[in-house]
């Protein structure tokens, strides 16, 4: 018999525009829902509103949202392939993917115990590196607003897969939301590519094998695959995931310190266009340094010279202290950020090399010859910086000295008094000839049939030096170095490498290119350290192999169009049962029925099936409401609860369509369960039978809902339950499990009809107020 659930209203909206998609966080009383703008929400039980995340770009819609178990952390899938990690707490984007197809779905799987699945692997090196690690500084003056999705740092929280399903049937597994932890194509396990779609996949309680509930031309199946690799290395595969994402966000630190570096460096030369270079470009290439040179040396200043010296002594030291400063930045970026990530990186990189020599745990996921050629990387990528550190700092000495000889220059022949300070020894007099000699480097000669060619040619000349700052930039481009650092004397090391070629290619040394650039350098060990995670990819990937096809029902045959999300037939919902250690599915196989399938994990490969139907039975006295209803949504309220909405298809002349929210037992309806053996082909609609929810004793409550309803979201653990109306442009809120004997417990639709035309006018004369 129908009974009437025990639900009360919280409140009503009208919403500003229309909700898409719903999902309510299952520790916290915080709601996130997606609008028609692709903006997503996240609002209190209360209505109040803590942060809205802008859409990522033009008619972008929201395909899915879901909560990580017990934190703050919201994954959102768009409609142009773009998945991000939302946290409601900072109110920020921690971190995003991007994929070249159209996202169907994203979720959190349950939290790993790693109790319960780390076996005679013990992962206790999480965040070892704090102990000999230093704390990287926070880059202060980098704009938040000039990151990417791509740069942001990597979750943290309870160990758990980001799983991605593609419209097209690709299924993408990520491990702490870094670790690439397989992927599988659907389309490549069916028998009707032409008539396919994708509903849900789902990681089954023990992580070792997915769901997949798809429609096969004409058919509603479930796919089973198991995956040996996810059982047999989940212990090794968390401590791997925890050092990639270490490594990411280490990467993304250098991306970031490198964006730093070039704005230092465009400082530097800002403040050298103040005087020194508009000089510089006014003269011909070879004459600043000879003019120079000539003043240094012989103490006589041409009268081009002369003009550029005009400057007072006291304006030419504040150009010479903003230069002094920018370039003591650029020290400190080099010295400190960069040559501290790339320490730290080394540090990770090492780890994952010895992870590699444990094959026993780490053969299916790591390569040591790939993981230690991107340790190698990575030391000429410390070489790289090391080599960037000496250069910036004999620039900062020569610079220094070129200040203090402008100084004691512009004093010597304004005959003012010089101070002791500024007369130059006779090491530096040497430092400074020098410096001036290679202020504009010789050009390479070219052949005159170049010389010939080149009225002909609409290619720029190439940009002068300036100072011969253009040895600190060129590590900046990605291009080759015009001027390789030379070759210092006192090194035995690199006397040793020119004299014996064998240490250069033998891979116990790092080498060390001195013609790449830092940028270059970078990209090497960025690409070198992506192969060493190719290798868990395509193990996880290779090891999906489809041990069970259920054939759930017959579905009509697809139209154009069909497969669009409001206009698809099939809804379903998943529960991880870890009382009865089962996994639970529920979908609707028709318009007026629903299969809930319950796979157990024992081990005993059995699957218990119900199948339910809207429509009263033969011998039901059902009012006649219930009558012609049909399937909205579902949802898994709790592991003995399943949530429908229902609505009417017809109503009589005069009256508005009205909707259901039900609430079905599944332990009432244990009984009308059948139980099958899990094989290669499980035939279900020939091996079934269908039961009225209203013939299940104390099976289902109902709960009757003005107008037509579109969407459900509930949680049983907060509690509560949400249903879209009026073409999902009203969000409504109830309270579930009431106790009897409270008074305002249950509501007829006159009530219900009233508070809701309360919400309206409420909505409108908010509207109508005045903008402050």
């Amino acid at each position: 018999m129908s009974q009437t659930s025990s639900m009360k209203l919280l409140g009503a909206r009208n919403m500003s525009c229309i909700v898409e998609r719903m999902e309510w966080n299952n520790k916290m009383d915080l709601i996130a829902y997606g609008t028609e703008k692709g903006e997503v929400v996240i609002q209190r039980l209360n209505w109040q509103k803590i942060v809205t995340f802008p859409t990522p770009g033009e008619d972008v819609r929201v395909r899915s949202l879901s909560w990580q178990m017990d934190e703050t952390l919201l994954a959102v899938g768009y409609s142009n392939g773009k998945v991000a990690l939302l946290d409601a707490e900072s109110e920020t984007i921690i971190s995003g993917l991007i994929y070249e197809d159209d996202i169907k779905k994203v979720y959190f799987s349950k939290a790993i115990n790693s109790q319960e699945n780390l076996g005679t692997y013990t992962c206790n090196a999480k965040d070892k590196h704090r102990r000999f690690l230093p704390k990287l500084q926070p880059l202060t003056n980098i704009d938040p607003c000039l990151k990417t999705l791509d740069q942001k740092s990597f979750p943290k929280g309870s160990p758990c897969f980001l799983v991605v399903i593609m419209r097209s049937g690709k299924v993408h597994l990520l491990l702490l939301g870094a670790l690439q932890a397989g992927s599988i194509d659907l389309t490549q396990h069916i028998l009707h590519p032409e008539q396919f779609d994708v509903y849900d996949v789902r990681l089954n309680g023990d992580f070792n094998a997915i769901y997949a509930l798809l429609r096969d031309g004409q058919e509603l199946k479930m796919l089973h695959f198991h995956n040996q690799v996810l059982q047999e290395c989940m212990a090794p595969m968390l401590e791997l995931a925890t050092h990639c994402a270490h490594i990411l966000e280490t990467k993304n630190y250098i991306n970031d310190t490198q964006q730093c570096l070039t704005e230092a460096w465009e400082t530097v030369q800002l403040e050298m266009d103040n005087k020194l270079t508009k000089y510089a470009n006014s003269q011909p290439y070879g004459l600043i340094s000879a003019h120079f040179l000539e003043l240094h040396v012989f103490g006589f200043a041409t009268f081009e010279v002369e003009e550029f010296l005009t400057l007072s002594e006291k304006g030419f030291k504040k150009i010479a202290n903003s230069v002094d400063l920018s370039l003591s930045n650029l020290q400190g970026l080099v010295f400190k950020q960069l040559n501290g990530s790339a320490v730290n990186m080394f540090y990770f990189l090492n780890t994952i090399a010895g992870f590699g020599r444990m094959s026993h745990f780490f053969e299916s996921l790591i390569s040591p010859d790939v993981a230690n050629e991107a340790m190698r990387a990575c030391g000429a990528f410390v070489l790289k910086v090391h080599e960037l550190q000496r250069t910036i700092d004999t620039l900062v000495y020569d610079m220094k000295l070129f200040h203090e000889w402008m100084i004691f220059t512009i004093l010597r022949l304004s005959h003012q008094e010089i101070p002791d300070d500024l007369v130059l020894t006779e090491e530096e007099n040497i430092a400074m000839a020098d410096f001036l000699c290679s202020m504009e480097p010789e050009l390479d000669d070219r052949s005159d049939e170049e010389d010939d060619l080149e009225p002909l040619s609409d290619t720029p000349p190439p940009a002068r030096s300036k100072f011969n700052l253009e040895r600190v930039g060129q590590y900046l481009d990605n291009a080759y170095l015009t001027q390789p650092y030379t070759k210092d004397p006192s090194q035995l090391w690199e006397e040793m490498v020119a004299e014996n070629e064998c240490l250069n290619e033998c891979k116990l040394f790092v080498p060390h290119d001195k013609n790449l650039s830092l940028v270059q350098q970078r990209d090497k060990m960025f690409n070198a350290i992506d192969a060493v995670f190719h290798k868990p990819t395509e193990s996880i990937s290779g090891s999906f192999k489809l041990s069970s096809a259920v054939i759930c029902n017959d579905l009509p045959p697809m139209e154009p169009g069909e497969g669009l999300e409001d206009r698809e037939l099939v809804t379903c919902s998943y529960y991880v049962n870890e009382a009865s250690r089962s996994d639970m599915l529920a979908c609707t196989i028709s318009w007026q029925e629903a299969m809930i399938l319950e796979v157990s994990r024992a081990g005993d490969g059995l699957v218990r099936c119900t199948r339910i139907q809207l429509e009263p039975g033969m011998f039901s006295s059902a009012h006649e409401d219930f009558y012609n209803l049909r399937f909205v949504d579902l949802q898994f309220y709790n592991e003995s609860s399943l949530s429908i909405l229902a609505q009417s298809t017809s109503a009589a002349s005069g009256m508005r369509p009205h909707s259901f929210f039900i609430q079905f037992s599944l332990s009432a309806a244990r009984n009308q369960c059948t139980q099958h053996q899990m094989g290669p082909l499980v035939k279900l609609k020939d091996a079934t039978v269908t039961h009225s929810i209203h013939d299940v004793v104390d099976g289902a409550t109902f709960k009757g809902l003005d107008g037509l309803c579109d969407m459900l979201a509930v949680s049983g653990s907060r509690k509560v339950a949400t249903v879209l109306s009026d073409r999902k442009r009203k969000m409504t809120i109830f309270e579930m499990e009431i106790e009897e004997e409270e008074d305002d417990t249950e509501m007829s639709q006159a009530s219900f009809l009233e508070i809701s035309k309360e919400s309206v006018l409420a909505g409108v004369a908010e509207s109508e107020k005045p903008d402050a």
